[in-house]
């Protein structure tokens, strides 16, 4: 009797908890729906990394000074402070003209994936940069991509061809890895700058297409593509590739590889085309010799070179997305860099 009782207060309660993830579930997914058109939109994030560098510099200083040194170090900088007030007080009271505003290094980052799905923010940090530089600001882009998609990585090296069009000077630091379609960005940059170890190059274009058209035949399953028109789909993965859909779509290969040679050599003139776009890739000092790079360094040294002279600015752009599309972008990126650390494995950091 007991047991009875307990399966079917069991059964009840499973009952309520099944029928309450459900509702979260529905309710859930009803809230993302509408809130998705609001979180299109996202917002820049603007980050003084002059100062946040300052107050690391200032903590690590105090921190070895006595309590003593401390005290006077703090009323040396109030004193300063108050010094510097006065002074621009003293100019605004006698109508002077203040012209004291630093030039600004913009600092934008650019991690790719295969799809270069970063390209929408890329696109408005840089229509907001264009729109308040002034002539001698710059701007530095912290590149990470080991390539992915044509038009992907050929709209993002667009959005940097802007900055040119506005006189802008671009530099590119690569830390890690700029291949393939990471090096189509890097390309455009006035200045290019790897850290020795950081992987380069990679100028070429494949496509890998798995095909089991004969695994279905071999069980008796047909797979119709009709199309209309004689190069509609050259290749395949379920249909049967003939041997003149394969060699059409070598030539499609040849012919990208050929419009990415002719956009590097665009923006890097002097660099022997020929030689380097065979799909190799090469460690940075090795890219300085050839060509590919203009100078070895990190991108922590740019910036505590520059913080001497410039206003050093982080610009970023975020978009706010709901849960679901969260948990998906989570799922997207484990996808990717599984992907990418094949493509490692095998030496072929890719474009396609």
């Amino acid at each position: 009797m007991w047991s009875e009782i307990l399966v079917g207060y069991g059964i009840f309660i499973l009952e309520i908890l099944t029928l309450f993830v459900v509702i979260a579930a529905i309710t859930a997914f009803i809230i993302s729906a509408r809130r998705h058109r609001a979180n299109e939109q996202g917002e820049l994030v603007i980050t003084d990394l002059s100062a946040h560098l300052q107050d690391t510099v200032k903590q690590l200083r105090d921190f070895q000074l006595s309590e003593e040194e401390l005290k006077q170090q703090e009323k040396a900088e109030k004193k300063a402070e108050k010094q510097k007030h006065k002074a621009l007080k003293d100019k605004l009271k006698k109508g002077e003209v203040l012209d004291e505003t630093k030039p600004c290094l913009y600092v934008l980052d650019f991690k790719g994936d295969l799809n270069a799905s970063q390209s929408t923010a890329l696109r408005a940090e840089i229509s907001a940069i264009v729109s308040v530089a002034k002539p001698q600001d710059e701007v530095l882009l912290r590149l990470e991509s080991a390539g992915g998609i044509v038009y992907g990585y050929g709209l993002a090296a667009s959005q940097l061809a802007r900055l040119k069009q506005k006189g802008i000077k671009l530099t590119v630091s690569v830390d890690k890895v700029a291949a393939s379609g990471g090096y189509m960005m890097a390309c455009v940059a006035d200045k290019i700058i790897a850290a020795p170890f950081a992987v380069i190059g990679s100028i070429g274009v494949v496509a890998q297409v798995p095909n089991i058209h004969r695994l279905l035949k071999k069980h008796d399953v047909d797979v119709d593509v009709m199309t209309a028109g004689e190069f509609k789909r050259t290749v395949t993965m379920l249909g049967e590739n003939t041997e003149k859909g394969k060699q059409k779509f070598q030539q499609e290969l040849e012919e990208t590889h050929q419009l990415f040679k002719q956009f590097v050599s665009q923006y890097r003139p002097k660099l022997n085309i020929d030689h380097v776009a065979t799909g190799e890739h090469w460690f940075g000092s090795q890219a300085l010799e050839l060509g590919l790079v203009d100078e070895i360094s990190t991108g922590d040294d740019i910036l505590l070179e520059a913080m001497k002279d410039k206003s050093v600015i982080g610009i970023a752009y975020k978009v706010k997305k709901p849960l679901l599309q969260k948990l998906g972008r989570q799922v997207e990126e484990s996808a990717d860099a599984l992907i990418q650390r094949y493509m490692h494995k095998n030496t072929q950091d890719f474009m396609r």
